[in-house]
């Protein structure tokens, strides 16, 4: 049995009373957060007030601008916005603490872009960018509260609702809340840091490579933290090895050139709506296993540690079936953990014609759906493409990437326009890797449970790109709650996560020399 494996398994089975002694640079931090709550949650509140997607170039640099202020309020130095070759594109919010007789340079990430917003989906009384507090989750009965207008300690149960709130300006504000925690301490960090705020993660990192290698020089270090997404559903802190890719495509299924009487021409000109739904159908079966020709064949299968590490986290199915009301899961009997560490197909969304008061009594001309498709280590996001693109073919139709001509509409009965985003492929850093291993230890002197550690998140994130380009690797330190809504309406951070969050940055920046 080796050591990682005994590392991994000791953590997480342990009892909680053996971690009940928190660092002193932690406790310091911890001590400094609640006695600055107020000024905290303020300055997160202002934050939250600006939109951010990355697409709005006007607010994307009003809010790369506020994290200059808040960079430079900190004394951070060589706070600057990072460019690639595109100057239209969001800029990266940089800055450094280099601290002398440090050996060891970590650059600490997170992403202060946010998913598109459609506020009438929102609980009412809620808007996106007008943040919100509530007494506990709004399916728990959480009631709105006002902020305090002075000095105060927060309900640590209590959660801030607002677009971004927990994915990712949760992220920025405990890097440098853990900065600001330890300098007011007087507690000089052990590494040199770099901070890298990204500015448009979720509409898939199209210029980060170009930043990245246009910068490669100011961003040398011995890796990269990544601050995104939840922690354990068990509510215990994680740190994660590698993450999923991701490609998004959306298919269009054609119907009549104009919409038509259901009445006069139903069960003679087909209906695209029907003609999607089974061609959607088609791509898995009843157990939610993906029928596409070779989906799951180039998938990296797991080393003997990550197995281990796998069957040493808590099994949470129990809970979250009761949570999310699922009488019987996909998988066929797999757990969740070992499902989300396969290649997955998911249908993001479907629009034809309307329903609802605005229904009407028509045959649509056309029928959409956009699908996400997850990738692990092995997968090529231009190849699992194909996949589907041939499978698409398989079952009849024509595949355009653009409109069809008349003539191709008489041509061909079946006719499909696929349209593909930008991908980026998995990554995953070995748990025995020595920037793993640290920031494990690192992250457990801030818990006074055992922590869980993960091979590969859910989620996805462009860390390829570090390893091709900077030739660096990357460890993941999630720390939202995992019911947070994140890229959906009524996001939210519960602030004990935020508060956890912190102290778990101040661990890092203050780890153990080498």
């Amino acid at each position: 049995m080796n050591y990682i494996f005994l590392l991994i398994v000791g953590l997480l089975t342990m009892s909680a009373t053996s971690y009940a002694q928190l660092s002193p640079a932690v406790q310091k931090v911890r001590e400094y957060r609640m006695a600055h709550e107020h000024t905290i949650i303020q300055e997160f509140r202002e934050f939250l007030t600006l939109p951010n997607l990355a697409t709005d170039s006007i607010n994307i640099l009003r809010n790369a601008q506020f994290l200059i202020r808040m960079m430079q309020q900190r004394g951070i130095a060589n706070v600057q916005l990072l460019r690639g070759t595109k100057s239209s594109a969001p800029p990266a919010v940089y800055g450094e603490v280099i601290v002398p007789g440090a050996t060891r340079t970590l650059v600490l990430y997170a992403h202060y872009d946010g998913q598109p917003v459609n506020p009438s989906e929102w609980v009412e009384g809620s808007k996106p960018f007008a943040p919100i507090l509530r007494t506990a989750a709004l399916d728990k009965g959480g009631t709105t509260v006002e902020f305090p207008t002075g000095p105060t300690h927060f309900n640590p149960e209590y959660r801030i609702y607002a677009r971004s709130a927990s994915d990712d300006k949760a992220g920025v504000l405990a890097i440098l809340e853990a900065y600001s925690g330890l300098r007011k301490s007087n507690i000089t960090p052990t590494i040199n840091i770099k901070f890298f705020f990204e500015g448009e993660e979720e509409y898939g990192s199209p210029n980060l490579g170009d930043i990245l290698a246009t910068h490669s020089a100011l961003l040398q270090s011995d890796g990269w933290v990544i601050c995104d997404g939840p922690v354990h559903q068990s509510g215990r802190k994680q740190v994660v090895c590698g993450v999923r890719g991701d490609v998004g495509m959306e298919i269009t299924v054609y119907g009549p050139k104009r919409p038509l009487h259901s009445g006069h021409y139903g069960n003679w000109v087909p209906n695209p709506a029907q003609k999607l739904a089974t061609l959607l159908a088609g791509m898995k079966d009843a157990h939610g296993t993906v029928l596409i020709d070779d989906f799951y064949t180039d998938a990296t299968p797991f080393t003997q540690e990550e197995r281990d590490a796998i069957r040493a986290i808590p099994h949470i199915e129990e809970q979250l079936q009761r949570e999310f009301g699922i009488a019987k899961p996909d998988g066929a009997g797999k757990n969740l953990l070992e499902l989300l560490n396969l290649p997955s197909l998911n249908i993001n969304g479907l629009r034809s014609a309307n329903v609802g008061t605005m229904v009407a009594n028509v045959i649509p001309t056309q029928a959409i759906a956009a699908l996400d498709l997850r990738l692990v280590l092995g997968n090529d996001w231009q190849r699992q493409i194909g996949k589907v693109k041939r499978h698409i073919e398989k079952m009849g139709y024509y595949v355009l990437d653009r409109e069809p001509t008349d003539s191709e509409r008489i041509q061909h009965s079946h006719i499909a326009k696929v349209r593909v985003a930008s991908g980026y492929n998995a990554q995953r850093t070995p748990l025995r890797h020595p920037l793993a291993q640290s920031v494990v230890k690192a992250v457990q002197t801030s818990s006074e449970e055992p922590i869980v550690v993960v091979p590969t998140l859910g989620g996805s994130l462009p860390l390829y790109l570090f390893e091709s380009i900077l030739k660096t690797t990357t460890v993941t330190v999630p720390i939202a709650n995992h019911d947070n809504n994140q890229h959906a309406e009524n996001e939210n951070i519960r602030l004990q996560n935020l508060w956890n969050g912190i102290e778990t940055f101040a661990a890092i920046m203050s780890m153990q020399p080498r």
